[in-house]
């Protein structure tokens, strides 16, 4: 009877319908180790490289289609029964904590973990929700219908928080209810409220607005070199002119934001804004990206 002692693996990353692929982005081959029963490929690092987030406030679907395409040879070079396996997946740019153990499963319904969302008096907010999962969103009883035609673009939808919406009520595909949201509005009088928006552990773009005082902080990196003032025609010494001239100036603006008073259940949101890879801050009208520099959270 033919074993299985290598196999070739086909990774096919695309936008669009399921099965709309042609050329491969990777084939990969590997051999079977005397003490293994299975031959593991690991693809997530190889799909995440075309992942990419674009984002300009405008809340687009990044999911993408990965189909692979495994051809599973025996001892002589020869396919197995059976052989080749074809299957397809959704992938998001998400992660799992070290607890979730291998191969976590993401949220299929709502993609955030928290269910108290905070926006200022007046404002929009966006929630994200997987199509796949949700089959509508009642806000303050206005029912909003999620549908998903199959299509990548689709999987991941930002349904509008009104600007004077409240109560948010996640159902799924049956009418049954997933999560009860509550939305907190807060009026800052005084300062300046800020939009951040990062890529979340379900692979979601998720607001989080900073409402109180904001400090401005600018950072200044140059060379600097020694220069020869003397005149060599007339043999004088201006002192017009520097002896140490600098060169190659750059300079990198910081923001120093501050939250105000949360609910303890926001640790999590914070906790994976930090841990975020992509992140952008709403700054004069221009969606900014921004690297935080926190490198510690304290838990409440």
């Amino acid at each position: 009877m033919a074993t299985l002692t290598s196999a070739t693996l086909q990774v096919y990353i695309y936008e669009g319908l399921e099965g709309s692929f042609s050329e491969p982005q990777y084939t990969l081959f590997k051999e079977k180790l005397s003490f293994q029963e299975d031959i593991l490929f690991e693809v997530s690092e190889l799909v995440r490289d075309f992942i990419t987030h674009d984002f300009n406030n405008d809340y687009l679907s990044t999911v993408k289609w990965v189909s692979t395409v495994a051809t599973l040879l025996d001892e002589n070079g020869g396919e197995l029964a059976g052989s080749p396996v074809t299957q397809s997946y959704l992938t998001k740019d998400g992660f799992g904590d070290f607890e979730d153990e291998i191969n976590p499963q993401l949220s299929t319904d709502l993609l955030q973990s928290n269910d108290i969302i905070y926006l200022p008096d007046n404002t929009e907010g966006k929630i994200p929700v997987f199509a796949e999962g949700v089959g509508s969103v009642v806000i303050d009883g206005s029912t909003t219908t999620v549908a998903d035609n199959g299509n990548s673009n689709q999987k991941i939808q930002y349904l509008t928080i009104p600007a004077n919406g409240t109560s948010i009520i996640v159902k799924d595909k049956s009418n049954t209810t997933i999560r009860t949201l509550a939305v907190k509005r807060v009026c800052e009088p005084k300062y300046t409220p800020y939009k951040v928006t990062f890529v979340n552990k379900e692979g979601a773009y998720q607001d989080i607005w900073f409402f109180k005082r904001s400090d401005e902080r600018l950072t200044v990196v140059d060379t600097k070199f020694k220069t020869n003032t003397i005149n060599e025609t007339d043999v004088t010494f201006p002192t017009n002119k520097p002896q140490e001239q600098r060169d190659n100036v750059n300079a990198k603006k910081g923001l120093v934001l501050n939250t105000g008073f949360l609910n303890e259940s926001f640790n999590t949101v914070i906790e994976q804004l930090i841990l975020s890879e992509n992140v952008w801050v709403r700054y004069k009208g221009r969606t900014l990206p921004v690297t935080v520099k926190d490198r510690s959270l304290d838990y409440k």
